[in-house]
């Protein structure tokens, strides 16, 4: 039997929660509201799901960031699951395999489940309730499979019927990937193959945190992050509101975080310079769901130096989290003679001075230093002046 049109399913596709989640930058004030966040994320997904009257939700790996976590952690992720009128379906990938450790199978997570959540533990279709549809999951049973769980789940496989047949999968694919000779990648031509023969009609992708479509078709996909956790993610915080039929896929992009990752390089070679990062700074609109890395190129005097600490130090009291990214960062401090006037040193004060200035001048770590001492000295001479 094939498909016919009228076999028709509205599901949401999503990835990478990783609930529980700590990032080093963050203070432990913002850490809390960016957990929080997380949370916020899941009850948006769900609402979501109520409105677009979706079948089902389904997670496609890294639901947890660890199988080792705080169980006010799994509570509170399961709570905020229970907000779901609809199945919930998890797949355990590499943060959170499917191990004997695995925190699927912890007596938290099994005393407090909602009812309506379903883990893709094992490669047996799962029936949609109320739809002609069915998942099939790839889960992990540890952090580095040996072969790819994708083609193994279609292996197992035969064609879908009348059924519409959604493969969730998790992992890197072949395709311009670096480490071919890595065994776990999913091999890209075998999914084609199975989409060609109605043994699968979408496959819901984990791991990339950036939404990203990998099939003409519009049949392969990875959702990316629902909230963003790094500077290199190209559109993070969005689910997929997916409607799949018995001939076509629909795929669309829907927003449900609002934390946001700046991270941009600026020249600064005098105040207009300076006064334009702090320009740049005030524009961004929620400060403190924004983490921003700055790096900077160029020549300082240290009144202008003394200027851009005053600019930062303001801000990194504003946002989430806001930082100096060094590894990029070439900045000189040498002071000028007006520097020298304005601070009006006299006997070993001056002197010293007058060595940092000659050190600053030397390349490596230690005209970096003397750099940061003379922005020290002139801080303290400003104060006590």
């Amino acid at each position: 039997m094939t498909l016919s049109q009228a076999t028709r399913v509205r599901f949401i596709h999503s990835a990478d929660w990783q609930l529980g989640m700590t990032r080093h930058f963050l203070s432990a004030e913002a850490q809390a509201r960016y957990s929080e966040a997380r949370l916020e994320a899941i009850k948006e997904i769900a609402k979501l799901a109520e409105v677009e009257s979706c079948a089902f939700v389904v997670v496609s790996g890294d639901v947890f960031d660890s199988n080792h976590l705080d169980r006010q952690v799994v509570v509170r992720a399961l709570d905020a699951m229970s907000s779901f009128t609809v199945p919930l379906f998890l797949l355990p990938a590499n943060h959170d395999s499917a191990n004997a450790a695995s925190v699927y199978r912890s007596s938290t997570f099994l005393d407090h489940r909602p009812k309506n959540l379903i883990v893709l533990d094992t490669f047996a279709p799962v029936a949609i309730p109320g739809a002609d549809a069915e998942l099939v999951g790839a889960p992990w049973d540890s952090k580095q499979p040996l072969e790819d769980l994708v083609a193994k789940a279609c292996a197992e496989l035969t064609p879908a019927g009348s059924t519409l047949r959604v493969l969730v999968g998790h992992g890197a694919v072949d395709e311009g990937n670096p480490d071919q000779q890595n065994p776990s990648l999913i091999r890209m031509a075998s999914v084609r193959e199975a989409i060609a023969s109605g043994l699968i009609h979408y496959l819901a992708l984990g791991d990339r945190h950036s939404v990203t479509r990998l099939d003409p078709g519009d049949r392969i996909w990875y959702s990316g992050t629902p909230l963003v956790t790094d500077f290199t993610e190209n559109e993070p915080n969005k689910v997929l509101v997916v409607d799949l039929d018995g001939k076509s896929v629909k795929v669309e992009a829907r927003q449900v975080g609002f934390w946001t990752f700046f991270k941009e390089s600026f020249p600064v070679n005098n105040r207009e310079e300076v006064d334009a990062i702090a320009e740049w700074l005030e524009a961004i609109a929620d400060k403190r769901s924004a983490v921003v890395k700055l790096s900077f190129v160029g020549t300082l005097n240290l009144t202008e130096k003394a200027h851009l600490d005053e600019v930062l130090n303001h801000y990194s009291d504003l946002f989430a989290a806001l930082e100096t990214w060094e590894r990029h960062t070439d900045l000189v401090v040498l002071p000028d003679e007006e520097d020298l006037l304005d601070l009006g040193l006299t006997g070993f004060a001056a002197a010293t001075l007058e060595d940092l200035r000659e050190q600053a001048r030397s390349d490596g770590e230690a005209g970096e230093v003397a750099q940061d001492a003379l922005s020290l000295l002139f801080r303290l001479a400003r104060a006590g002046s």
